[in-house]
């Protein structure tokens, strides 16, 4: 197995975190964009717990922005993340609501058992050869774990065009709601609640730099929140869909 922490990761990840100019800023506001979504998922499901997490950790947090947004919408009382990218730490350091952020080797996380009561892992084990290992690891540390990843076990995104775009930014494993569930009891965990969301129009059309482009945006956001409210598992059958559960040990 190939070390979630290898060096060829965090190399694309740090020139990721790098980008200067427009286009870093592009990024840095799609991030941003895609953090409100993440938190709110984060907060309903942290609701379902008995009792509100206290201190939380976010394994794979990146800028840190989803961190700061958790803040926002006052999931935890404290907000800690860990992260292969020295870069990536640099900026998660810096924002407000953050209390710490250590790099760590993709493996390992230097923390003792059970020290969270709510582990986050947000869009990362896509992105992970070896997506058990990081969940168990999670687990070890946290009392409980919110998983998100887009379930991309779907007919729009079986398309060659829509396979590569995600090759691209980096997604190793095409989930569907069943895999996820069944990665959850291979780490020991239960899945004791889950959402789905089909995304705002702002997220379908951030990168939409046309008339035409932001029309077919649109049109695309209301056919999918259609489908969705009809049927959730049709609408996650038929489109990506970000998939959030809240797991809990088994037993």
């Amino acid at each position: 197995m190939e070390s979630t922490g290898s060096a060829e990761l965090r190399d694309v990840y740090e020139q990721q975190y790098s980008a200067q100019g427009e286009e870093g800023m592009r990024y840095g506001r799609w991030r941003a964009l895609g953090a409100r979504g993440k938190a709110d998922h984060v907060a309903r499901l942290a609701a379902e717990l008995d009792e509100r997490p206290r201190a939380v950790a976010e394994v794979g947090c990146g800028d840190g922005v989803l961190l700061q947004a958790l803040a926002t919408v006052g999931v935890g009382e404290s907000r800690h993340g860990y992260e292969i990218s020295e870069r990536a730490v640099a900026l998660a350091s810096g924002r407000p609501g953050v209390d710490s952020v250590e790099r760590f080797d993709g493996l390992r996380l230097p923390a003792d058992n059970r020290a969270y009561d709510l582990g986050v892992l947000s869009h990362v084990l896509e992105h992970v050869s070896d997506p058990l290992p990081l969940l168990r690891e999670t687990a070890r540390v946290a009392r409980a774990v919110v998983v998100e990843v887009p379930l991309e076990d779907n007919r729009s995104a079986s398309r060659p065009s829509a396979r590569r775009a995600s090759e691209e930014i980096g997604h190793l494993h095409r989930f569907n709601r069943g895999d996820v569930h069944e990665l959850c009891a291979a780490a020991g965990l239960t899945v004791a609640a889950e959402l789905s969301d089909p995304l705002p129009l702002a997220v379908h059309a951030f990168f939409a730099d046309t008339t035409a482009a932001r029309a077919k945006a649109a049109a695309k956001a209301v056919v999918r929140r259609g489908l969705f409210t009809v049927s959730e598992r049709a609408a996650e059958r038929a489109f990506t869909v970000h998939y959030a559960c809240l797991a809990v040990p088994a037993g």
